[in-house]
């Protein structure tokens, strides 16, 4: 059932020991979601905690250091910015969702109740349920929520971002988000390793359908080579956006059970959703993603099977 932000309040000062759930492979926005949910919840007296199923970044340190992890049996679950269970990684199996917070259209519904809106990142939602819980945001909270902000608007250079977005990171500077650090930490900064695997992904970048379409591929052999790691791809998949005359980028990521993940990024001629959706992904109409399962022989069978089937559709989308 779908809820409005009062109403998604208002159940939430009923409930305690509450467990926040963000997606695998975290971002900022997920994460920064998750923690001003709790800091909120912590003000007004409630138990709760914050999990995922992978390792955070250690770049994301600073939104969760000062917490102190409780443990408890949760009577409440909530999911933040996860648009499917199955973005979970294997937490779906463990926890049953009783109320999704998301801003992805491809949501499939399946917590009881869902706050959902069309807005660019679901730290935009959590700023309003923050308000709506009474909580006044102080610097931790508006450091959580501005980080989601900037990473899922690509700091603010994507045309989701809206007016209203920008009111919200301008109440959240008010508030003592530290935006100049933060943006710094998201966009400026990089590990040697993130460095490593970042040549070795551009050198791997291919072009089809007459330069409309450039395909990155990240192997494990590259992790291995480089001494990076899953968590690191964050940053390439808007590399394929920054190539002149590029209509739709991909990223194709070897995962280590034998599957791919691809993050698919296009411009206003293309809706990514609707091109993820056809193989059961989902997420925003300018940046979406999803999971090739089949299993191949070769890395090299692998990966080339998974960007054929990527570029072929993407053809019928271009024709």
């Amino acid at each position: 059932m779908k809820i409005s932000v009062n109403e998604c309040a208002n159940t939430l000062k009923e409930k305690d020991n509450i467990l926040i759930l963000t997606h695998a492979n975290p971002d900022g926005d997920t994460l920064g979601c998750g923690y001003a949910l709790c800091r909120a919840l912590m003000k007004i007296g409630k138990i709760c905690s914050v999990i995922n199923a992978d390792n955070i970044p250690k770049k994301y340190n600073y939104l969760f250091d000062d917490i102190v992890e409780i443990k408890f049996k949760p009577d409440y679950i909530v999911a933040v910015d996860v648009a499917t269970v199955n973005l979970l990684g294997g937490l779906e199996e463990q926890y049953k969702v009783d109320m999704c917070i998301d801003h992805h259209s491809t949501n499939t519904e399946y917590a009881d109740l869902l706050l959902l809106e069309d807005v660019p990142a679901a730290c935009q939602i959590m700023y309003d349920v923050v308000l709506a819980l009474g909580i006044e945001v102080d610097k931790k909270i508006a450091d959580c929520l501005y980080t989601g902000l900037t990473t899922d608007t690509g700091c603010f250079r994507y045309d989701s971002t809206t007016a209203q977005t920008y009111r919200v990171a301008a109440d959240l500077i008010e508030a003592g988000a530290d935006n100049g650090r933060i943006n710094r930490i998201m966009f400026e900064t990089k590990t040697k390793t993130y460095a490593r695997l970042e040549r070795l992904a551009i050198e791997s970048m291919r072009f089809y359908e007459h330069e409309r379409v450039a395909v990155i591929t990240v192997t494990q052999e590259m992790f291995q080579l480089t001494g990076s790691n899953a968590q690191e791809t964050e940053g390439l998949a808007p590399l394929t956006r920054q190539i002149e005359g590029v209509e739709i980028g991909i990223t194709i990521q070897e995962k280590p059970d034998g599957t791919c993940k691809a993050s698919i990024r296009t411009f206003e001629s293309v809706n990514a959703a609707e091109l993820a959706k056809c193989f059961g992904g989902g997420g925003h109409v300018r940046a979406a993603g999803c999971t090739l399962l089949e299993a191949m022989e070769t890395v090299q069978q692998k990966v080339l099977r998974a960007r054929r089937l990527l570029v072929d559709k993407c053809r019928e989308i271009l024709e």
